[in-house]
């Protein structure tokens, strides 16, 4: 695990301008922004503006972002761009009303998200994480040899025993339980939750 990847966590990287981890970042918070988008009832394409929106404001503040010893401290500040964005869309929105009238006018009017309904707390859910972490463990999963993996898939997400994990796997627990601590450590770099 010597690579400029395993070195320094991804929001360092995106941080000083690395296409490839910007590419890593959007691959991995970009279904969560978009999914936050449609929770607002935007379509299609004002979905996709808005996660460009808000990818292009964390490029400009991500030098600036400081991460807080919490769990998702760098998800709840995306959380707070892409609420700002979202803000900004209903905006602009009500400035620039369709030109319909009658009964048309009245139902497009009552299908129209509230902008002020937006929640301040980030409407993540439990899909939604298990989403994020599943890719960010097919973003890492390359970078530890298959027996270090299988040991950490085998008592982290099947929920074996380290005893039993060890005997399946023809290793010692202490070898399980280091497998296991370094690929947690190594996703939470990716997630971006500790620098």
């Amino acid at each position: 695990m010597t690579t400029q990847a395993t070195r320094s966590s991804l929001l360092r990287r995106a941080s000083q301008h690395d296409a490839q981890a910007w590419r890593e970042l959007v691959d991995l918070y970009g279904p969560l922004v978009s999914y936050w988008c449609r929770q607002s009832l935007l379509d299609s394409h004002a979905v996709a503006d808005c996660v460009q929106d808000v990818f292009a404001s964390a490029a400009v503040s991500l030098e600036t972002f400081e991460p807080q010893r919490t769990s998702g401290s760098f998800r709840a500040w995306l959380w707070t761009i892409t609420r700002n964005k979202l803000r900004d869309h209903f905006r602009r929105a009500a400035r620039t009303p369709n030109a319909t009238g009658g009964s048309t006018a009245v139902g497009i009017l009552n299908q129209v998200t509230d902008p002020m309904a937006i929640p301040d707390d980030e409407p993540t859910g439990d899909l939604q994480l298990h989403e994020l972490t599943s890719r960010a463990m097919q973003q890492v999963q390359s970078e530890f040899e298959a027996r270090t993996w299988q040991a950490f898939w085998r008592s982290v997400v099947d929920g074996i025993a380290t005893d039993e994990v060890a005997r399946e796997l023809t290793m010692s627990a202490a070898s399980v339980r280091q497998s296991r601590s370094r690929i947690l450590r190594r996703l939470r770099q990716q997630l971006g939750d500790v620098l």
